[in-house]
């Protein structure tokens, strides 16, 4: 609907740059160093910490705030950020650890490598099509348990498996992990987005965008050190093939954890927003 000029919202210029400040500050706080998490890396982190503190302040003083804090509010979109961001710091475990784990513990070569990775995204974009339909017809809120939970076997089986099962053994599991993935993500943002009032989906679906991306920044950080740390090598590169399957599977039994965790979180904020629902429940 067209409005006059006077009456549009104005633009959040501090909120806008605080934001910018606090995702660079983060970013680069997890990517140099080269895995060594120095002075620097630590200085970065207080910053995003910092400005993130600031941005939050000035986005309930502002006028027009570029994000509502109110929205926080809602149950179900607290809860399928801090979801989001949970699977996307796992399904980054998989990018990070997997060629490492294909060339160093079962031999393959680079263009073999290449081929079995590309397996998993694959997987996930003939499950997009689905998904989508299981949860029209099913449910968003039941294929999004259902999608972690599938995340979750993934990642179990992943962290038991010996390196022995080859290629099919790791194929597998990233077969049932990428397809989970697909359902969740779907799942996942339907059910954000069906909640929300139109002149805040935009807003909504780059909540969700942004979760992700954290996540994923996270994951590639933070996952690929509790591989390094586990697979007890300096240089992962020249590590040993036993440490190496021995570093993937306590990687995934971390992500299966992880996954655990966001399962709870999907489960309780569910269950807040169902009681919230009812009648004479505020």
């Amino acid at each position: 609907r067209r409005e006059p000029k006077t009456d549009r919202a104005g633009f959040d210029v501090v909120g806008t740059l605080l934001l910018a400040l606090t995702l660079g500050a983060y970013a680069l706080a997890m990517t140099i160093g080269r895995g060594n998490f120095g002075p620097l890396n630590l200085a970065l982190l207080v910053a995003a910490v910092l400005a993130a503190g600031f941005f939050v302040l000035v986005e309930a003083r502002v006028a027009s705030p570029l994000i509502r804090l109110a929205a926080f509010g809602n149950t179900m979109l607290s809860a399928s950020l801090a979801t989001s961001a949970l699977v996307a710091t796992v399904m980054m475990a998989t990018l990070v650890v997997g060629p490492f784990y294909l060339s160093r513990a079962l031999g393959l070569d680079a263009a073999v490598v290449g081929i079995v990775m590309s397996v998993g995204p694959l997987v996930a974009a003939l499950s997009g099509v689905p998904a989508g339909r299981l949860a029209d017809r099913f449910g968003a809120g039941r294929m999004t348990i259902i999608g972690l939970l599938a995340i979750a076997a993934g990642c179990f089986i992943l962290s038991v498996m010996p390196a022995m099962s080859g290629i099919p053994g790791y194929i597998a599991p990233i077969a049932v992990i990428t397809s989970g993935y697909a359902l969740f993500q779907t799942a996942n943002n339907t059910a954000v987005m069906s909640e929300i009032s139109p002149d805040q989906r935009g807003v909504i679906s780059s909540l969700l965008n942004l979760s992700r991306n954290l996540g994923l920044i996270t994951g590639a950080s933070v996952m690929g050190a509790v591989f390094a740390f586990a697979s007890e090598a300096i240089d992962i590169a020249t590590a040993q093939p036993d440490t190496v399957a021995t570093g993937m599977r306590i990687t995934f039994a971390v992500a299966a954890i992880l996954i655990v965790v966001a399962l709870a979180i999907a489960v309780g904020g569910r269950a807040v927003a169902a009681r919230s629902s009812l009648p004479g429940v505020s």
